[in-house]
């Protein structure tokens, strides 16, 4: 090889060497930035406690409101009427109701509450394994969960979906 060739040749090499470090130190920077966020995720914990007690103060307020309003109507008929007649009734029923519909929103909250710890448990899983390069079988069962849980758990998809974030809270149908 002549000597010019030998030189062109080092500094080709030399230029790809530089290039496939930058794009090293590129996807190093992307690495770093993403893995706190997976393993965050993969950890399991779901909303935080303030995003819990903001999903059940607007649950409950807005049942509290809804019950509020049905007793102040009762009782605007009682006033109008001058008739108190089933008034206490009417009001036992309405307190009976309450505590019904307030046990099955609290129940609802929980399963929401655990189903969205287990979507981001999901979530992180995947992100860890395209980092990695790894199966999300292989992590699923690592960390306890049985073969094909995340496979079942996304083709499973659907349903009543609630959700709280930059916008405040949301609910939705996943269809």
């Amino acid at each position: 090889m002549a000597r010019g060739q030998r030189q062109a040749a080092d500094q080709q090499r030399a230029l790809t060497n530089q290039y496939a470090a930058d794009a090293y130190q590129r996807g190093e920077g992307i690495y770093s930035g993403l893995l706190p966020g997976y393993q965050d995720l993969a950890s399991g914990k779901g909303y935080s406690d303030a995003e819990k007690a903001a999903t059940t103060n607007a649950t409950m307020g807005g049942l509290g409101a809804t019950f509020d309003a049905l007793r102040q109507s009762a009782a605007n008929r009682v006033a109008r009427t001058r008739n108190a007649a089933g008034f206490n009734e009417l009001d036992d029923e309405l307190a009976r109701s309450q505590g019904r519909e307030a046990a099955d929103l609290a129940s609802q909250n929980q399963f929401r509450f655990a189903n969205e710890a287990q979507r981001r448990k999901e979530v992180g899983l995947g992100g860890l394994s395209g980092l990695y390069g790894v199966n999300q079988d292989e992590i699923a069962r690592l960390l306890g969960l049985g073969p094909g849980l995340l496979q079942a758990r996304a083709a499973g998809r659907g349903g009543f979906g609630i959700g709280f974030g930059p916008g405040g809270l949301s609910f939705g149908y996943r269809g």
